[in-house]
């Protein structure tokens, strides 16, 4: 469904858009492009005074604290990089809120839930990378939760075009609204929400 309505109470919720994240080949948009519209997603959100949410994936270099072992044995786990699980800059401020995760998505196992219910916050607009997997598991449990959902659709991207159009075509529209930067940007300058 289009994008229609931002509740005046709504977050900005930003999944691992982070140093080793970012620097995969990602489609239909380049990883640059979905951090410089996120960037000016979080930029309107700190305007309107409403929460701006960097979530970021880390664990274990070896990967011992994950749940359960790797089941796509195509994919070898490699080594990762010092500071790979570190937030791009283009989106740190001293004012968001840091949800550090172990999993796809970003309520399980983190405190997402509790900050943004303690913030009386009913509706959240979500961007990151990869759209089928942190973005995808982010929205379904938000969706879960009660929650409004949005997706910015040209800030989100995906290691696989087939996989994000998946998610794009057919399970966003089922649980949530859709629009590109501009009309969420657009939604949020016309009403902007009550102070808090």
């Amino acid at each position: 469904m289009p994008v229609t309505t931002l509740d005046p109470k709504t977050a900005l919720i930003v999944v691992d858009l982070q140093r080793g994240i970012v620097a995969a080949p990602v489609t239909p948009h380049a990883a640059a492009d979905v951090v410089a519209r996120t960037a000016s997603l979080a930029s309107a959100f700190r305007e309107q005074n409403l929460p701006v949410i960097l979530v970021r994936v880390t664990g274990r270099p070896d990967g011992t604290d994950s749940l359960r072992a790797r089941t796509d044995a195509s994919r070898p786990a490699r080594p990762r990089p010092e500071g790979w699980d570190q937030i791009v800059d283009d989106l740190t401020t001293g004012d968001d809120i840091i949800v550090t995760k172990r999993n796809w998505g970003a309520f399980y196992g983190t405190d997402l839930d509790l900050q943004l219910r303690r913030r009386g916050i009913t509706q959240v607009v979500i961007t990151g990378i990869a759209t089928s997997i942190g973005v995808e598991s982010t929205a379904r449990a938000a969706h879960e939760h009660n929650y409004q959902v949005t997706i910015a659709t040209d800030a989100v991207s995906d290691l696989d075009p087939g996989t994000h159009r998946n998610s794009i075509e057919k399970i966003f529209p089922r649980l949530a609204e859709t629009g590109t930067t501009a009309e969420i940007l657009d939604l949020l300058a016309k009403h902007a929400p009550a102070e808090h």
